[in-house]
């Protein structure tokens, strides 16, 4: 409702600032649901605070997640996936709700192995131009079970992923990380 002067020169000045008030309150409360909702179901901004992600994520970087895409499609390779920690990492101490971001490499079914500085899907080494470096240490073979996927960070000796505390359920996946929008000097979509 939009009140002006003309409408409202009857009634007295308290009642004026308190319609003029209202109209301002019912405004900013549907604000702030929708902007609640579109982070609860749709997306999400997200801070880097760790190295685990470099050369393709620096500390300080802000992304949006997009929350809707796997409600359509699983999880592929390649796809840079946000998650609340699994059980494995509780254990260690890490809070049920400190996400954490990486690289899914494996995807149900797939064998997994990391030899001689490469890693290997289903015995093919994966072209991975995006790595900070070679991984420096052995894992598997093993297979990606159903309902779990193996990730890992683009910092591979420097990253808490997959290799360390094995494999990711799907159900912890928060979204994909889609977007970088700060510094605005990399501004982009992520791939």
């Amino acid at each position: 409702m939009d009140y002006n002067e003309k409408d409202l020169a009857g009634y007295p000045l308290w009642l004026r600032v308190w319609r003029q008030v209202r109209e301002n309150l019912l405004i900013l409360v549907i604000a702030l649901t929708l902007a609640l909702l579109l982070r609860t179901f749709v997306a999400e901004p997200r801070y880097i605070p760790s190295d685990s992600m470099l050369p393709t994520l620096q500390v300080g970087d802000r992304l949006i997640v997009d929350k809707v895409s796997y409600r359509f499609r699983p999880p592929t390779t390649g796809d840079i996936v946000v998650f609340d920690p699994p059980p494995q990492l509780q254990i260690q101490g890490y809070a049920k709700d400190q996400a954490f971001i990486k690289r899914v490499i494996g995807e149900p079914g797939q064998l997994v192995s990391i030899t001689n500085g490469k890693v290997y899907l289903s015995s093919k080494p994966l072209q991975e131009s995006y790595i900070a470096e070679p991984p420096a240490y052995k894992w598997g073979p093993q297979a990606v079970p159903s309902g779990q996927l193996f990730v890992m960070g683009d910092n591979r000796n420097n990253s808490n992923d997959s290799h360390m505390w094995g494999f990711l359920p799907k159900q912890n996946i928060i979204g994909r990380a889609c977007f970088r929008f700060w510094p605005i000097d990399r501004i982009g979509l992520l791939k």
